[in-house]
């Protein structure tokens, strides 16, 4: 049963993938078709409308559409160019000075909107054209913003922490935006090690000393943004608020520093956030709820169980497993966003995580990370080919580039698998 089930579950969906179905579709009809090798017609259908609605009664979901409404807000509200002054501030004394402004305004642009694209876009498309003007090698400028987008999907408040904290079970959303904070860190860290070796090699300039006024200028029309990073963790970890209530402060925040002090966003230009909004939460939340008919699937059939016989059954090493779970998720993160991979692959991945000794945080922060890596990633990384076209450049001539960085990333990515205290000290 179990092998006619694996291959009923796994023909269908990836047939219907491939057609052009939206996943969350391709994994409804998969499940069901899975489901009724086992039991009659009317009771799979029965069953999995029931799986679907029960998926959604779960109140730590009401964060995801508040955080989604924030970060619209946000984009919204022209806070690129703010947050691209604030970055040139930090990092613009450094060798390729306009290089680390890139990648720490992905950082800050990333993790207020939750979207490496939206990062990329914005960030990368306005500082690419001024890296170009000054004389940087142009393969070199979008290997950079290609390599830092996805840090802000790592960097909370990010959604894809709070979806696998529902479906691992309970998992805290604190801990998992702590060690996301840690972890985004340093991949921008390494980033910013490997652009400062290439500006040191090619001698790229450092921008001009800003005057008095101007850091004034900058720290009083940034400042206020990058608030609202603080105060959801200071908020969260301190016990001022839970995730879910820091998802409503975080749009009160963010409508009163878009519509009262930076006064981009107005009365009318809600009506096209909410319409956003709303549909954003409506993708997320019809694959939460086609997911939980995968995961009955899967636990009906025991195919997680199989899974997790065969991996363990190739080594009982602890640092084996966890390298072949690195690899597979690698490898899924190239073809799948993140929030259809984690709702699909946490019930499979996670029991042999903790088999191993993992902790559910730790493998949250390496789970998380591991597709984010996938989405700059060829052959179907999204990040990579929209960072190659903001940088009108094609994606092969950007490859040798981003190899250094690649190899920084995955670095960092194997300290914090092999070092599960740098995450879970902090929690």
């Amino acid at each position: 049963m179990i092998l006619e089930a694996s291959i009923v579950l796994t023909i269908t969906f990836v047939t219907l993938f491939v057609v052009g179905i939206p996943i969350a579709i391709s994994i409804a009809f998969s499940s069901l078709a899975t489901i009724l090798l086992v039991t009659p017609g009317d009771i799979s259908v029965f069953t999995s409308a029931q799986k679907m609605a029960t998926s959604l009664d779960s109140f730590s979901l009401i964060a995801v559409p508040f955080f989604i409404l924030s970060g619209t807000i946000m984009n919204r509200g022209g806070l690129a160019i703010r947050l691209v002054n604030l970055a040139k501030l930090i990092g613009g004394r450094i060798p390729g000075a306009l290089a680390h402004t890139n990648i720490i305004g992905n950082m800050l642009f990333g993790a207020i909107s939750g979207s490496a694209i939206a990062a990329s876009t914005a960030v990368g498309g306005t500082l690419i054209p001024l890296e170009e003007k000054d004389g940087y090698e142009k393969s070199y400028s979008a290997a950079v913003n290609i390599a830092s987008a996805p840090t802000g999907m790592l960097i909370p408040p990010s959604p894809g922490f709070i979806i696998y904290s529902l479906i691992s079970g309970g998992t805290s959303i604190a801990a998992l935006f702590i060690g996301g904070y840690i972890s985004g860190i340093l991949w921008g860290l390494a980033v910013m090690f490997v652009a400062w070796i290439f500006a040191k090699k090619n001698k790229y300039p450092v921008c001009e000393r800003p005057t008095k006024q101007e850091v004034i200028k900058t720290l009083i029309e940034g400042i206020p943004s990058v608030i609202l990073i603080l105060v959801v963790i200071i908020g969260i970890v301190t016990g001022i608020f839970t995730a879910i209530e820091a998802s409503a402060v975080c749009v009160l925040y963010c409508v009163i520093l878009s519509m009262v002090f930076y006064k981009t966003v107005t009365v009318k230009d809600m009506y096209g956030i909410l319409v956003e909004t709303f549909h954003m939460t409506g993708v997320i939340m019809f694959l939460i709820a086609a997911s939980s008919i995968m995961s009955f699937a899967m636990a009906f059939t025991g195919l997680p169980a199989a899974i997790s016989e065969g991996i363990l059954s190739i080594s009982q090493n602890k640092y084996v497993i966890m390298i072949l779970i690195n690899i597979l998720l690698l490898i899924i993160g190239t073809f799948m966003d993140i929030a259809p991979a984690i709702l699909i692959f946490t019930p499979i991945f996670l029991p042999i995580a903790l088999k191993v000794g993992m902790h559910p945080v730790h493998f949250g922060v390496i789970f998380v990370y591991n597709l984010c890596i996938g989405t700059i990633t060829p052959p179907v990384g999204t990040g990579l080919f929209v960072g190659a076209s903001v940088a009108k450049m094609k994606v092969e001539n950007v490859m040798k580039t981003l190899i250094p960085y690649y190899v920084a990333i995955i670095a960092v990515l194997f300290i914090i698998t092999f070092f599960p205290n740098i995450i879970l000290a902090f929690i």
